[in-house]
């Protein structure tokens, strides 16, 4: 249950966004979304990396390569890996930040991944950055670093939470499914390692989330065959939904879950 501290904070960072001037509440989402990415990213491998340290060993195919360039294709120019790192550049400054955020961490986020055609790579080819200004970024981003990014079922809560204020302000089409409606569904339907799943308006993803999270639950050794593996992360799931904004922000959800590469999106 979502607590009134935390929907006093996001009510905060949806202001931020409103006094900026951006004010559709979907696009709202769909920048916060964006934010929230960037943070998770740094926060998973940075518990990877404290993971590696307890048991000396290495971390397996890091987001951030330590010591390494990205080249961002679009300004033609070599960027450390570790300047792209949320722990690192909210730290740099405003309008430091500012012109890492929108010059390279979002082109990043955008190519994350893409070492072949997936469904991430083909819906975050049009996004769009629209944060311009270094206060804006700065208070989003001190109220996106105060919000609890390693509790699942808080950033459920989280979305459920945004999703009800853009009902509230009067958008239509959206509506997320309450986490313990779909949980409900997912036990009745039990899905299993071998099956197909398909959610033809998937919107954020959280019925194809929720159903992988059953089928690692309760068919723990499919999570040690070869085999069973790479069905899970690449055609297991597959979803469709009218709405490219929705489509963006569901990609990232599953890519953030580990499913690299789900069939469609």
């Amino acid at each position: 249950m979502i607590t009134g501290e935390i929907k006093n904070k996001i009510d905060q960072i949806w202001d931020t966004f409103h006094v900026s001037g951006i004010t559709n509440p979907i696009t709202v989402l769909e920048q916060m979304t964006y934010i929230f990415f960037m943070k998770m990213l740094d926060d998973k491998q940075l518990q990877e990396e404290d993971m590696a340290r307890d048991f000396e060993t290495s971390i397996k195919n890091p987001t951030f390569l330590v010591g390494q360039n990205w080249f961002n294709p679009v300004t033609k120019q070599n960027v450390p890996y570790d300047s792209m790192r949320w722990s690192v550049f909210r730290h740099t400054g405003p309008e430091n930040m500012l012109q890492m955020v929108r010059q390279n961490v979002f082109e990043f986020i955008k190519t994350i991944g893409t070492g072949e055609e997936s469904a991430y790579s083909r819906y975050m080819q049009s996004a769009t950055f629209l944060i311009s200004d270094a206060r804006t970024l700065t208070k989003v981003v001190d109220g996106v670093d105060a919000l609890d990014m390693n509790n699942r079922d808080a950033m459920g809560d989280v979305y459920e939470y945004i999703l009800g204020k853009m009902a509230a302000s009067g958008t239509n089409g959206q509506f997320r499914t309450p986490r313990h409606i779909i949980r409900m569904i997912v036990d009745m339907m039990q899905p299993t390692p071998d099956d197909f799943i398909c959610d033809p308006a998937m919107g954020s993803a959280g019925f194809l989330v929720e159903a992988v999270k059953y089928i690692k639950e309760h068919h723990e050794r499919a999570l040690y065959t070869a085999e069973s593996v790479k069905h899970i992360k690449s055609s297991l799931i597959n979803g469709y939904d009218t709405d490219p904004t929705m489509l963006r922000i569901g990609a990232m959800n599953i890519f953030y879950k580990d499913f690299l590469n789900p069939n469609r999106v």
